[in-house]
């Protein structure tokens, strides 16, 4: 579904599962990416969650293409340039086991000839389809992307589709953790 609340295409959006009025995204996921999607009435918060500046993190499950050497982890831990310029030093590990995730619908492409295997990359900046020109400018091209985290707030306990509010302590970290009393 489309991250926002409207669509002139008539293409499922927020508004199908979520009746609260005057909630908005803070940031979003393409429509190939699934996972963790704040939601917030509070324009500050949303604001320093998604401006680069404040270098929020986030951290997202990432199913790729062969299995990754050192020496591309590594880039993607120190940087790379991109089109539209570097990226920011990323923490990134292999996940192993794979994550217990829902299947996707739809399923990703399965290659009986190519390995693959999950990664786990925390950014502090948000650019278009970021993880996923990182990922393929390593050689290792995404298949299935998730968003499992922004800052403490996880998935845990969430099955596609779901929301729950964050409970007062998990909000009062999260402005903490942006610096909003």
């Amino acid at each position: 579904m489309l991250t926002q609340f409207t669509d002139t295409q008539g293409r499922a959006t927020l508004a199908d599962y979520i009746q609260i009025p005057n909630v908005y995204a803070a940031g979003r996921l393409d429509r190939d990416s699934e996972g963790l999607l704040l939601l917030t009435n509070d324009n500050k918060l949303k604001t320093r969650l998604t401006e680069p500046r404040y270098a929020h993190p986030r951290t997202y499950w990432v199913q790729i293409e062969r299995i990754p050497d050192e020496e591309a982890l590594g880039k993607l831990r120190h940087g790379l340039q991109l089109g539209d310029g570097p990226t920011k030093p990323t923490i990134v590990q292999r996940l192993e086991p794979e994550p217990d995730l829902p299947p996707r619908d739809p399923p990703i492409r399965v290659r009986q000839t190519v390995p693959d295997c999950w990664i786990q990359m925390t950014l502090t900046e948000g650019r278009n389809r970021q993880v996923r020109r990182m990922t393929a400018a390593v050689g290792h091209p995404t298949l299935r992307l998730v968003r499992w985290a922004i800052g403490k707030i996880t998935l845990a306990g969430l099955e596609p589709g779901m929301w729950q509010p964050l409970t007062e302590v998990e909000a009062n970290e999260l402005r903490r953790s942006v610096k909003l009393k």
